[in-house]
């Protein structure tokens, strides 16, 4: 029978070098005694096996490393065995750490969420108190009490959280420290090494105010903070009150409520629709229409966007190129066709030999809608209900600038303009009436060849074509 013994401090690789020597002289698991530093081991006496000079190790797949570190930080006197265990069946048996109901893997899995468990809540409950020392860097101390051995693998994340000040987490299975940049590890010395913190009845009044009796549920409140953690951390004595007397304070809660309707009542029952102060008649010019149309709040779109984006061209152009809405560029620049998609659409125009100059651009929406995704806004389609408000203003412009064509770039634009959506696919390139009595030309928006890069080339062909088809409309071409 061999004995190995594995001490608290650096258990897994200690482990891990003594298991590859056993396995590679083939000593099964019945043959070995191990034991810990808990473990009363006077009946027996500790032999090791000699290190060949030249020794096979298995290979073991990289899934039974990340078990085996946060097993051996088990409480269980037994985790050695049942880890070698595993081990040994791996080499005739590789693929069976992918089968949970086996016994040995069920139980080691059993074990690991455990551990991990216990590293959550020891990372989540430490409460640090500062000493009052004299140094360049502040100097904090906390004690916990974990149910296994994890002050090795919780000690990089609070070495990583905490880098800015020296530390000391003591526990009863093991101590960590960190001191001018390094972190070490030690046996238990009894020392909760705490001081008085006055900040601590700062944290109590602050943790009463923020206490929510309303959304009690002590069951769950229970689940992720057990009692036993309750005696370390400030806040725990204020619990059992602010339990008991949850129920007044909700009913307090109702008597002080505002009585006045909600933002979102007053919304519901607002005019659907807010036309201007400024009558139809008034809008002599385009300059006239866009300085209204600045201050519109037709639609909900203009809480959210930076500002109106007008339409701008010549006062008296044959052509309108209509697109659907403002984009993120266009919404910061306030003009039409800047961004992304407003290049591919100058290039457009470029190659059609048409003058930028002698054309007018607007949008069917003048307010940029989106959603944020982290810190960009992404462009959102407006829905029926606020292209139908927005075409008050585009009929003006049309009335305005008494255009001879229209062209129609993308969805949004066709619907605003004839009335009917659905997909384009089978219109583009097609010229159909719009509702103001004008001929319009069906044409993709730009932003379809970004949003299809796969597609990117088929699509570029097609819109610069649809572009080229104004030319019957000899006005706007350059020289």
């Amino acid at each position: 029978m061999i004995s190995q013994r594995i001490p608290r401090l650096g258990a897994f690789n200690i482990w891990r070098t003594a298991a590859r020597h056993l396995l590679a002289h083939e000593i099964p698991p019945e043959q070995i005694m191990w034991f810990d530093d808990d473990t009363q081991s006077e009946l027996f006496s500790e032999t090791s096996v000699e290190t060949a000079e030249s020794v096979t190790v298995a290979k073991v797949p990289r899934q039974f490393l990340d078990v085996a570190s946060k097993v051996v930080a088990h409480k269980s006197h037994d985790r050695f065995a049942r880890l070698y265990k595993l081990l040994w069946r791996l080499r005739t048996e590789p693929d069976l750490l992918n089968n949970p109901v086996d016994a040995d893997v069920s139980s080691l899995c059993g074990m690991v969420k455990n551990v991990s468990r216990d590293c959550h809540k020891m990372k989540a409950f430490v409460r640090f108190r500062e000493f009052p020392v004299e140094a360049d860097r502040r100097c904090f101390g906390a004690w916990f009490e974990p149910e296994h051995f994890i002050v090795e693998l919780t000690g990089s994340f609070f070495a990583n959280r905490f880098a800015d000040m020296d530390w000391i987490i003591s526990t009863p299975k093991g101590v960590s420290r960190f001191a001018d940049g390094f972190l070490s590890f030690h046996p238990p010395d009894g020392n909760r090494h705490l001081a008085a913190d006055h900040t601590e009845d700062l944290w109590r009044t602050y943790y009463a105010n923020i206490f929510n009796p309303a959304r009690l549920k002590i069951k769950a409140m229970q689940s992720e903070m057990p009692k036993k953690y309750w005696k370390n951390l400030p806040e725990a004595a204020l619990i059992p009150d602010l339990v008991a007397n949850a129920e007044k304070r909700v009913q307090s809660m109702r008597e002080q409520a505002a009585t006045q309707p909600s933002l979102e009542l007053a919304r519901i029952k607002a005019p659907t629709v807010k036309r201007p102060d400024v009558g139809d008649g008034a809008f002599m010019s385009i300059e006239s229409l866009n300085k209204a149309a600045r201050n519109c709040t037709r639609c909900a779109l203009h809480c959210h966007a930076t500002q109106t984006v007008c339409g701008e061209g010549s006062r008296g152009a044959k052509v309108m190129f209509v697109g659907e809405q403002p984009g993120d560029h266009e919404d910061i620049a306030g003009k039409p066709f800047v961004g992304p998609a407003g290049q591919i659409f100058h290039e457009a125009l470029r190659l059609a030999h048409i003058d930028r100059k002698e054309v007018y651009l607007t949008n069917a929406v003048k307010h940029f809608k989106f959603t944020t995704r982290g810190k960009r806004r992404i462009h959102a389609r407006p829905n029926q209900s606020e292209i139908q408000l927005c075409k008050w203003w585009l009929q003006r412009e049309v009335e305005l600038i008494k255009p001879e064509l229209i062209v129609a770039l993308g969805s949004t634009a066709v619907l605003a303009l004839t009335g009917e959506g659905g997909s384009i696919k089978t219109r583009r390139g097609r010229t159909e009436q719009s509702s103001f009595g004008l001929p319009i030309l069906v044409a993709n928006h730009p932003s379809a060849i970004l949003r299809n890069p796969e597609k990117a080339d088929e699509l570029r062909q097609m819109f610069y074509a649809d572009i080229a088809s104004v030319d019957s409309f000899s006005t706007i071409h350059s020289g």
